[in-house]
């Protein structure tokens, strides 16, 4: 890294992640200019716990999505965690995991682009222990994949996922007879494919109200399930492990619930994805966690909850009324398509004490480019040039606006850092 990278001190030229711990920096000393993004290392701890403990109670595994962090130390933490896999959606950030060293992919989405098939199934053949499953949905795209294998061999087949789709959704199959003729033509495309199970995707209903969301949440869920075992009945699966894979960081536990239940000829792994606990957030999938908290006997069973990590400090630049302060981060610093952060805590720098935490009194209003509104109370004790931290909802587009994100202790002192790759 260098000086053109947010984040670091401006008299910095070239510097490794590894130089980064004996540098002795602090946020609340002002040794980092602002806007700076952090990681809680005692909330990642605590986080990376809970999510173990909850796959050792269901018996599920975790393949982790990558593209809410796109770090490759992440991709490591979450391997030594035990992960099964990591996801992607992507080909472009299957080949970032590539270079880090990750051996299984599952790449959750379909590949159509001729480059895309070329560079994996090119990636299959230079690597044996390598490791790729994708999604299918369409006799097109399945044909698609097999005319590119037949004309280079990878030598093994490229086991896929039939994905379930439902109407107004995203990708997957919406009819039965979509899911028999697709895995028709993965059947007719052997060697070079093979069926390894079924998948969906349930989280775009994170965005209802929970009595919304859960029923049809669970309808598509059990389609899933249904759908496995009928294809099972058929003789469709090649291969001795079923996959049973859906879970973004919603509903991981009624995923856990519901595949469960699966009755299958071949031994079932279910995959779930959830990305998002490894920061967790201040906003969406903090209401979210609650819910899985009151649904679900395991997770309330575990003791403790996922903590947000994941903060971007900035200053006050003006307080140019009443009850408005205006701080120097904007849409450039933190993602809102999942409403405004929530602003968490205040120092003054040079105060002995530690950070203050700020209630719900005050909130953003209003966010531009490079800056946000604040409203607060009238006599708010606010001044230009504190330091406020704000925590984000929805942390996968805050992540993409830093390259270099910093890993804090409880006073602020910075640790180490990770690299993001978007």
């Amino acid at each position: 890294m260098d000086w053109r990278t947010k984040g670091l001190p401006y008299g910095a030229l070239d510097i490794a992640l590894a130089d980064i711990p004996a540098k002795s920096w602090n946020v609340l000393r002002e040794d980092l200019p602002l806007p700076l993004a952090v990681l809680r290392v005692s909330a990642l701890t605590r986080n990376r716990q809970w999510m173990r403990e909850f796959l050792a109670r269901t018996g599920a595994k975790l393949a982790p999505h990558g593209k809410t962090h796109m770090s490759p130390q992440v991709f490591q933490w979450q391997l030594e965690d035990g992960a099964w896999a990591i996801t992607l959606a992507t080909v472009h950030q299957v080949r970032i995991a590539r270079g880090a060293g990750i051996k299984r992919v599952l790449l959750a989405n379909e590949i159509v682009g001729a480059r895309d098939i070329e560079y994996v199934l090119d990636e299959l053949r230079r690597h044996p222990s390598f490791e790729l499953f994708c999604l299918v949905d369409s006799v097109a795209g399945v044909n698609r994949l097999a005319q590119a294998a037949r004309r280079a061999p990878v030598g093994r087949p490229l086991p896929v996922l039939v994905e379930v789709g439902y109407r107004g959704g995203r990708t997957g199959c919406r009819e039965t007879n979509e899911v028999r003729a697709v895995c028709g033509a993965v059947r007719d495309a052997r060697p070079h494919l093979e069926l390894a199970g079924v998948e969906g995707f349930e989280g775009l209903h994170g965005y209802l109200s929970a009595r919304e969301a859960v029923p049809k949440v669970r309808h598509l869920l059990n389609r899933i399930v249904q759908t496995a075992e009928s294809l099972d009945r058929e003789g469709f699966f090649d291969r001795d492990g079923i996959i049973l894979s859906a879970g973004g960081s919603a509903y991981y536990d009624l995923v856990a619930e519901v595949f469960a239940q699966a009755r299958l000829s071949h031994k079932t792994c279910i995959v779930l994805r959830s990305g998002c606990y490894f920061t967790h957030d201040a906003g969406l999938y903090e209401r979210l966690f609650s819910e899985v908290l009151e649904r679900s006997g395991i997770a309330e069973a575990i003791g403790h909850r996922f903590e947000n990590a994941l903060e971007v400090w900035t200053y006050v630049l003006s307080v140019p009324e009443p009850g408005r302060a205006i701080l120097g981060a904007g849409r450039r610093d933190f993602g809102h398509d999942a409403g405004a952060p929530a602003p968490l805590r205040h120092y003054r720098p040079g105060s002995t004490e530690a950070p203050d935490m700020l209630t719900g009194e005050f909130q953003i209003a209003v966010i531009n480019d490079q800056h946000a509104h604040m409203t607060m109370p009238p006599h708010a004790d606010l001044q230009v040039g504190d330091m406020i931290a704000l925590g984000v909802s929805h942390p996968c587009t805050t992540f993409d606006k830093w390259q270099l994100l910093y890993l804090v202790n409880e006073r602020y002192d910075i640790e180490s850092a990770i690299q993001t790759h978007f």
